[in-house]
């Protein structure tokens, strides 16, 4: 069977963990879409382990394959690579060769691009990592983008570098009019120090086995029984489709692009599980609406650092500190009916405890009308006036003791609070995050036990 994880709401709700955990039960994880923009920490008895390419269930043994919907950092690859190794593991991880490959000159382009945003007058800065995720998508779309497979070509490689390499500093010189000589970015727009880079990368590839033709690959695992997980990085809120545009990701993160990020038909895909992943409050890092942000008088801008620091709501990737509010339910509506999850797995259930005051949006009013989802435009998102109901809070509890006891274990207004939102999302909870090691997870569900 296969069980597709996707973040519910903008990223950040723990996926890692519950990737981690049931990676255990699959024998291939496959990321579908994303690149080294998507950090997740998963930790493993007591030990943390940060990655933002490598899929998480490399820490568990499992064939991790980054999927041709992925944008590729070879750099990246094979530094979380090299570095798992060096702590005793040792990661299985294989790179569709469809998948696109993130070119210096991308990760330029990204910061130049987000710098005029910023200077814009309409201050429509998206607030990226810089990390070329978005202009490598789009070199994609434009049919200029160089792949896997062609690092494993020299000739191929020089060709299309030769193609764009052009282009790119042409855009950078006269539309941006940035003048490169002398400058340390030129270098990212070298064919020959690119073509020997690259090509270097793809000898690499090639003699450690890493490449795969990845739809291939996969039905064959799964003609021979093998159980696929398939991972999404970042969150539905963020999809460049069905998230608030223009403050998206380049891909999508939602379920259905689990079929066409990897290759492995959509009757396979929409034949197993999907299961959202919710954090039980909401951060975000960068730019966008955040309707219930908790950043109105000093009580709650003060409440918003202590669930901050409580739930370590720094970015994996740019150790950005995130923006908090309370859960809202119009956007896990969206997201369960987007992807159609069959389970949701709530985190983060610890960092509540204790609050003097716990509420959870549960509508919009906007314009004298009441919606019970998101808008379609981030105008109208960000107009929206929150309706929120509160409920009882709970006090701190022993994760471990909890996560060893079960579910009944948790405090009785903490199990209210997990019923309620099930109700609301008309969705059952497959497992409850009480900490962030993988054993203070309390699961009610396996999804490939059903």
């Amino acid at each position: 069977m296969t069980l597709t994880i996707v973040g519910s709401q903008l990223g950040d709700e723990g996926k890692g963990a519950l990737v981690d955990r049931w990676g255990g039960d699959a024998d291939v994880v496959v990321r579908y879409q994303g690149g080294d923009n998507a950090g997740h920490t998963v930790v493993e008895g007591g030990v943390e382990y940060k990655l933002s390419l490598v899929p998480s269930g490399a820490v568990r043994g499992t064939t991790g394959i980054l999927g041709n919907g992925c944008v590729v950092n070879p750099k990246t690859l094979f530094t979380e690579i090299d570095d798992l190794r060096e702590r005793g593991l040792d990661p299985d991880v294989r790179v569709a060769r469809r998948a696109h490959v993130i070119l210096p000159y991308h990760r330029v382009l990204d910061g130049i691009e987000e710098e005029v945003k910023a200077d814009d007058d309409a201050g429509d800065e998206v607030g990226t990592t810089g990390r070329g995720i978005g202009p490598t998508y789009e070199d994609k779309a434009g049919r200029r983008g160089i792949r896997i497979a062609d690092l494993l070509d020299s000739d191929v490689l020089r060709e299309k570098l030769e193609y764009v390499v052009p282009q790119k500093r042409a855009l950078v010189e006269d539309v941006y009019g940035l003048d490169l000589q002398g400058d340390d970015r030129a270098e990212a727009f070298d064919v020959d120090a690119l073509h020997e880079e690259f090509a270097a990368i793809g000898e690499r590839l090639a003699d450690e086995g890493m490449t795969v033709n990845c739809s291939d690959y996969l039905h064959r695992r799964r003609e021979a029984g093998d159980e696929i997980l398939f991972e999404g990085a970042q969150g539905t809120h963020i999809d460049i489709d069905h998230g608030n545009y223009p403050f998206v990701t380049s891909s999508n993160p939602t379920a259905g692009a689990a079929s066409v990020g990897s290759g492995l038909g959509v009757t396979a895909v929409g034949d197993g599980e999907v299961v959202g992943i919710v954090k039980a409050y909401l951060s975000r890092v960068g730019e966008g609406p955040l309707p219930t942000e908790l950043d109105g008088d000093a009580d709650e801008e003060a409440l918003a650092d202590d669930i901050r620091e409580k739930g370590g709501e720094f970015g994996t990737v740019t150790g950005r500190p995130r923006r908090i509010g309370w859960l809202d339910l119009p956007m896990l509506r969206h997201a369960a009916r987007v992807s159609g999850f069959t389970g949701v797995a709530v985190n983060h259930v610890d960092v509540l405890a204790g609050l003097d005051e716990l509420k959870v949006c549960t509508g919009y009013e906007l314009d004298g009308e009441t919606f019970d989802t998101v808008p379609t435009t981030t105008e109208r998102w960000e107009r929206c006036e929150p309706v929120f109901e509160t409920l009882d809070t709970w006090e701190p509890f022993d994760s471990a003791a909890v996560a060893e006891d079960g579910y009944d274990a948790l405090p009785e207004a903490a199990r209210d609070y997990l019923e309620f939102v099930a109700d609301e999302i008309d969705t059952p909870i497959y497992a409850v995050g009480v900490g962030p090691d993988r054993e203070e997870t309390v699961e009610l569900t396996n999804p490939f036990d059903e």
